[in-house]
């Protein structure tokens, strides 16, 4: 996962926390804006989300989070 996307995914699962408190779920797609403007950072976040990792569709943010500050910058 490269870094920008990790940032991302760690600032979003944060700001879902803070606004719907600590039992708020998100999918993949949570990190994407509606319009697909980046098809190739969608897809690896996919493949983190369901091929590596075998995550349901919605998972708490708090878990997503952890799992995520717990990489490596090379994770």
């Amino acid at each position: 996962m490269n870094e920008d996307l990790r940032n991302k995914i760690l600032r979003v699962c944060e700001q879902k926390i803070q606004q719907k408190g600590e039992t708020v779920q998100v999918s993949f797609y949570a990190f994407f804006a509606n319009k697909n403007d980046d098809p190739a950072l969608l897809m690896s976040a996919a493949r983190w989300w369901i091929e590596e990792n075998q995550l349901n569709h919605f998972e708490k943010a708090r878990k997503i989070h952890a799992m995520v500050a717990a990489m490596d910058s090379n994770g």
